[in-house]
């Protein structure tokens, strides 16, 4: 059971960690036990949008990562499952629909991609070396690596292309007027690209930190009724001797969240901070839908909240508060470092009970 649709079951799915809207089955992100992460971003294109019920972009993310041991096995799960039930309906809990397509970031140990789509329509292209961002539009140009086999097809029969030269997913499929939402998103990706390429050579998990915190660029957003609800950086090592490490805010808007280390392991102890309430007659699954409103947050989001509240009231004691959070991140990253370099040992208990402890050393503060 998805969000909105039942589809068949697989054999056997992978152990995953998802951060995801509270109301909807899918996520935003997260990573599974083989070291696969994906992500997502909204897009709007010349397809036209479905409102009616299929296969959020959200619901795609968990459903890869549930299904795929590598990145190039999720791609391939994600897209057969575009084809067949396509995307659609509502990505927010709210009355009025808000609809919109999906680009895709997919990573494992020992390659990356980016899939795009358009309605039940896709691109992707295999990143050979370097770095990339994606942000809220289609950039998949003529680098595409595997394609939905009806693609130009269709860019043809729609007359957005003549069949001539080089065939560019992006110039294709983008909407010739932008709506604003979508230019402000063509500043976010270009600050991307030009953070990344300053430190070419030398990205380490801090730097994806502090890039997911840039207010100046957009990246880390706080505007107009929108705020960076939670991130991640994901750390995978080309040594499969060696485990991956996951950070997780949990809280949003980064730049004043906690970045905690999660590692898979066979008995890891449950954070229940972090899990968001259940209700028996759930808004957003009774019909029709979102026509009330239920209190999703989680016991961390509400103390972070407040602490937010009073960190804008007492600048001084909101400071140290800071600090302290930092301090706490700087810990884990250093364990993280230690662990990955090889001069210490992993104690597996303390692996299973790490993304917990921090959890509640951070709720500690708070208190």
């Amino acid at each position: 059971q998805c969000t909105y649709l039942e589809i068949e079951q697989a054999e056997r799915t992978h152990a995953v960690v998802l951060s995801r809207p509270a109301w909807l089955w899918g996520a935003e992100m997260g990573a599974n036990e083989h070291g696969v992460c994906v992500g997502n971003e909204g897009v709007w294109t010349r397809e036209p949008l479905g409102e009616d019920e299929a296969l959020l972009g959200m619901d795609l993310v968990r459903l890869g990562l549930e299904r795929g041991s590598s990145a190039r096995e999720a791609l391939e799960v994600m897209v057969a499952l575009l084809e067949c039930y396509g995307q659609g309906g509502s990505c927010k809990e709210e009355p009025v629909p808000f609809v919109y397509h999906n680009t895709f970031l997919l990573a494992d140990r020992t390659e990356a991609w980016v899939l795009e789509t358009a309605g039940r329509y896709w691109a992707a292209q295999r990143i050979q070396e370097g770095s990339r961002n994606i942000s809220n539009q289609l950039s998949i140009g003529r680098e595409i690596t595997a394609e939905h086999a009806e693609l130009r097809q269709r860019a043809r029969s729609q007359g957005w292309w003549s069949g001539d030269g080089e065939f560019s997913f992006s110039e294709v499929f983008s909407l010739r007027h932008q709506p604003a939402r979508m230019e402000a998103a063509k500043a976010r990706y270009r600050a991307g690209k030009e953070l990344l390429r300053q430190h070419a050579g030398h990205i380490t998990a801090e730097t994806f930190m502090a890039i997911l915190r840039d207010k100046a660029s957009g990246i880390c957003v706080d505007s107009e009724g929108f705020r960076t609800a939670g991130s991640m950086v994901s750390v995978l090592p080309r040594d499969p001797t060696l485990p991956c490490v996951h950070f997780f805010t949990a809280t949003p808007d980064p730049s004043r969240s906690v970045f905690k280390p999660f590692v898979f392991m066979a008995s890891l102890k449950p954070a229940p901070q972090v899990r968001s309430p259940t209700f028996r007659d759930d808004p957003a699954k009774r019909i029709p839908r979102f026509r009330s409103t239920v209190d999703r947050r989680h016991e961390l989001y509400r103390r972070h909240q407040a602490a937010l509240e009073l960190m804008e009231k007492d600048q001084e004691w909101g400071q140290k508060l800071l600090q302290t959070l930092r301090d706490l991140e700087k810990q884990g990253l250093e364990g993280m470092n230690a662990l990955l370099g090889g001069t210490v040992s992993p104690h597996l208990e303390e692996l299973a009970d790490l993304f917990f402890d921090c959890v509640e050393a951070e709720m500690k503060f708070y208190t």
